[in-house]
């Protein structure tokens, strides 16, 4: 396998670990645990380099720079030698990285090794010798690092080794828990053909109300009782089984008059019960905010405050799209001159951050179960126009551009009021 040193200099730092040396054993489990991470590849970028003799150094304007210090006959097979065996006992399942060996562009007499790491199927974890358990890391930016908590879940849920989560079981849950009266309203809304069979007829492990949706329910195989899915419970649950197996599962909306949280608060709501109904609660609570604006020195005298279908998107987007395992409730907050509607989420490891920011990211459903309901209840858009909704929608209607803020936990989407002025003639395209 050929390696170019160049363009590996060129390459993304989540995708490239460079090595002055490799013989202390502190630093060959270093390179062990980076290249379990790069097998991981939780970020889907193919797998990665780990290249020793090499440094990350600045050049003369202190801007990134190789420095290729090289590697001796001796050291290089040193460090191949170590590497591979801890590849092969401290890693589980072990892995076989490609090994290269380079000549050094800055001098001849020595080498540059390379071990080239391909992303597995696998989730691969690194046992420590010293009898400290074993721990899966992930390549994070250009750092290695534990796969903690939510991170660790995401790794196992890509590697398909568990369910999403809303097509999880929940094994606390029966039927008892669905409020059957909403599960039929829901589905004569989306389609009264729903109502050509018995509603008994969906409290199955294997009827399916929609070809892209699974059963709403699974048999359990200790005790054969059904169970309901995450996503039919927090769709269809009472409220008070939503609040019990979904404690953070709800929205506190609240209304500031000033532009800061240190007024005082003018309205608080908290918002719980099934999704659907939170969406439409909240939806409706910022139409009750949205004023219509009178400016007689603009050729938009009657112009709403802000744009009523992006808060409409914005609400539905926080709602379908969080991370219920997260424990903290969703917020929106009204303040004088702007709206926040704060979900709690990362972006997925899919979605690319800058084209999220730009409107153009291609669609991710991190619910899916819950994205085509809301979507068949004409309460989202189809796949990927949500953003671009946004987006292109405040452009089109002469409204300051929205601002996303992407937290550790969180996206914070930030949208200014009107402030005046006229209606731009054409509408420029969202860079």
């Amino acid at each position: 396998m050929e390696i170019d040193l160049k363009e590996l200099c060129t390459r993304e730092s989540e995708r490239v670990e460079w090595k002055e040396n490799g013989t202390d054993d502190e630093v060959v489990k270093s390179i062990a645990k980076t290249i379990s991470a790069f097998a991981n590849d939780i970020s889907n970028l193919g797998g990665g380099y780990v290249v020793c003799g090499a440094k990350e150094g600045r050049d003369e304007y202190g801007f990134p720079k190789v420095i290729y210090t090289g590697l001796s006959s001796t050291a290089l097979k040193t460090i191949e030698g170590k590497v591979l065996q801890y590849c092969r006992e401290a890693i589980s399942p072990a892995l076989v990285p490609i090994v290269s060996e380079l000549e050094n562009p800055e001098d001849k007499s020595s080498r540059i090794l390379v071990f080239t790491v391909l992303a597995s199927p696998d989730v691969h974890s690194y046992r420590d010798k010293a009898g400290n358990g074993q721990t899966c890391y992930i390549r994070i930016s250009r750092e290695t690092r534990e796969a903690r908590n939510g991170l660790y879940l995401q790794l196992l849920t890509k590697k398909n080794k568990v369910e999403f989560f809303d097509k999880r079981v929940n094994p606390a849950a029966t039927i008892a828990d669905l409020d059957l009266l909403t599960l039929r309203e829901y589905l004569q809304e989306i389609d009264s053909a729903f109502l050509d069979k018995p509603l008994e007829y969906y409290i199955s492990d294997v009827n399916q109300i929609s070809a892209y949706l699974p059963p709403l329910f699974v048999k359990s195989g200790l005790d054969n009782v059904l169970r309901p899915r995450n996503f039919a419970l927090l769709l269809f649950g009472k409220q008070e089984s939503i609040a019990r197996l979904f404690t953070e599962a709800y929205t506190v909306f609240s209304v500031y008059p000033g532009t800061d949280r240190s007024g005082p608060i003018a309205e608080r709501y908290t918002i719980n019960g099934n999704l659907v109904w939170q969406a439409r609660r909240i939806i409706a609570l910022l139409d009750a905010q949205n004023a219509t604006l009178f400016d007689k020195s603009s050729n938009r005298p009657n112009q709403e405050k802000y744009p009523g279908g992006v808060l409409h998107e914005a609400a539905v987007n926080a709602v379908v799209h969080r991370d219920y395992e997260i424990q903290s409730p969703n917020r929106v907050t009204v303040f004088g001159d702007r709206i926040e509607i704060n979900s709690m989420g990362t972006l997925h490891w899919s979605v690319d951050k800058e084209q999220f920011l730009a409107g153009k990211s291609s669609p991710f459903w991190r619910n899916q179960s819950l994205a085509y309901i809301f979507n068949r209840l004409q309460l989202a858009q189809a796949e990927g126009q949500g953003m671009a909704t946004i987006f292109k929608t405040m452009e089109r209607e002469g409204y300051p551009r929205p601002i996303f803020e992407l937290g550790a936990q969180n996206i914070n989407c930030i949208i200014p009021a009107y402030a005046g002025g006229n209606k731009p003639t054409q509408s420029a395209s969202v860079q």
